[in-house]
């Protein structure tokens, strides 16, 4: 078999091959067996029909089962041979197949870049961790009382911060009204249109009122974007938030809390190990960002689209556990394609880099990581490690675990080398 590659781009390979006769030849009596025996024309059995019939009959169904067999083995083997290893399908052309005749194509791949690393080791690095105050500490504690608020019914003015249960007519210019009843909202959140946020403010309990609105310009329904349009309001109630007070009574209702001052500890330590983790990240880009600076390399592209569906992939799975139906938002992929992309040619980027020094450092994880980490999302799922191990490598996200572990034990070596200074 004949092979040649061509380096079209830093990324990207041109393959030409072309197999021999006699290769394609047994492909193509291989393929007569196999169409021979699902054959069928009147007068003859199903797998009886003769060989010239075949030929005469069936040479397109022929041709198809050659083409679908042959050609990915000679790719396959043409990769095996040359040791390129795609990034993602490859794109076919000049594709000559005949019976009788040697078979030849090109294949356009894209691949990873051929890294030389740098100096890597005793990267320069500013990093200062940032501590737990007592303002974050409150912080919490004032969101854990809202989380316990209750709503009040007053006879007054809705002011901001209220809750307030309108029934309303939305009417569009020139499209049919919309009608709704019970409707709750807090005043002043930004969850409803500006001019009805405003009309609420100055109307009392089963008052109505009608105010001209404008729909945003980034509306998600387009025919709605930039509309004008009325809003008939009455007003159903008013009620008034209501925060508990932060005593240990407040602490005993959160759990085995018996004062303030425990409730306060146990706060702070949690706050403490979010911040930890938040530490650790940012040492780890600051020093990710450190090694980028050092080094210049392509991206592929195919690597850049496949992180960039993954972040598609993500935003939609967070619209369904919001329940909204991505399927029904009108998606600008191109622009949303454009905004993603410098992002992920970083990534990708960072990817390789740390892949590379994973190779020269001999960093991949061992089994017994590999477990220890499945072991770990066993405990926090509440299943069996056996059962979690099962439906990742039914998924394909063991070798994904893996690479994790792989780029954490590079992250792991750069920061022990590295000079961070505050």
């Amino acid at each position: 078999m004949k092979i040649d590659v061509e380096q079209l781009e830093a990324c990207k390979r041109r393959i030409s091959v072309e197999a021999p006769t006699e290769v394609v030849q047994q492909a193509w009596e291989a393929a007569y067996g196999r169409v021979q025996k699902e054959a069928r024309l009147p007068g003859f059995r199903k797998g009886h029909v003769p060989r010239n019939l075949v030929k005469l009959h069936f040479a397109d169904d022929v041709r198809r089962e050659v083409a679908q067999r042959l050609i990915p083995n000679v790719y396959q083997e043409a990769l095996a041979q040359t040791r390129i290893e795609p990034l993602d399908e490859p794109h076919l052309h000049d594709v000559k197949l005949e019976e009788g005749a040697p078979l030849s194509f090109t294949a356009e791949v894209e691949v990873k870049p051929e890294i030389t690393l740098g100096e890597y080791k005793g990267l320069a690095v500013r990093h200062t961790p940032a501590p737990v105050t007592e303002e974050q500490v409150d912080e919490t504690l004032a969101r854990m009382r809202e989380s316990q608020a209750e709503f009040r019914a007053v006879d007054r003015a809705p002011a901001t911060g209220d809750l307030v249960i309108i029934d309303y007519t939305l009417a569009p210019e020139g499209l049919p009204p919309a009608q709704e009843t019970g409707y709750a909202f807090i005043v002043g959140d930004g969850s409803v249109m500006s001019e009805i946020d405003q009309a609420v403010a100055g109307m009392s309990g089963g008052s109505e009122r009608e105010v001209g609105v404008r729909f945003p310009a980034d509306h998600r329904r387009e025919d709605l974007r930039d509309r004008p349009g009325t809003a008939r309001i009455k007003l159903v109630e008013v009620k008034e938030k209501v925060l508990p007070a932060l005593d240990d009574g407040f602490a005993r209702s959160l759990g085995d809390y018996p004062t303030v001052d425990v409730l306060r500890a146990a706060v702070r330590k949690q706050l403490e190990a979010q911040r930890e983790q938040e530490n650790r990240r940012a040492r780890e880009d600051a020093v990710a960002d450190a090694l980028l600076a050092r080094h210049e390399l392509p991206v592929p592209e195919a690597l850049v689209m496949r992180h960039i569906a993954l972040l598609v992939e993500h935003a939609r799975e967070r619209m369904r556990r919001q329940g909204v139906d991505p399927d029904r938002v009108q998606w600008d992929y191109n622009k949303l394609v454009q905004e993603l992309r410098p992002g992920a040619e970083k990534t990708v980027r960072r990817t390789l880099l740390l892949d590379a020094v994973a190779e020269a450092e001999k960093l991949a994880p061992g089994e017994a990581d590999v477990e220890a980490e499945i072991t770990a999302i066993a405990a926090q799922t509440q299943r069996a490690p056996a059962a979690v191990r099962g439906m990742m490598e039914k998924s394909g996200d063991l070798e994904g675990l893996r690479l994790q572990l792989r780029e954490k034990r590079a992250l792991d070596f750069l920061i022990r080398y590295a000079s961070i200074t505050a």
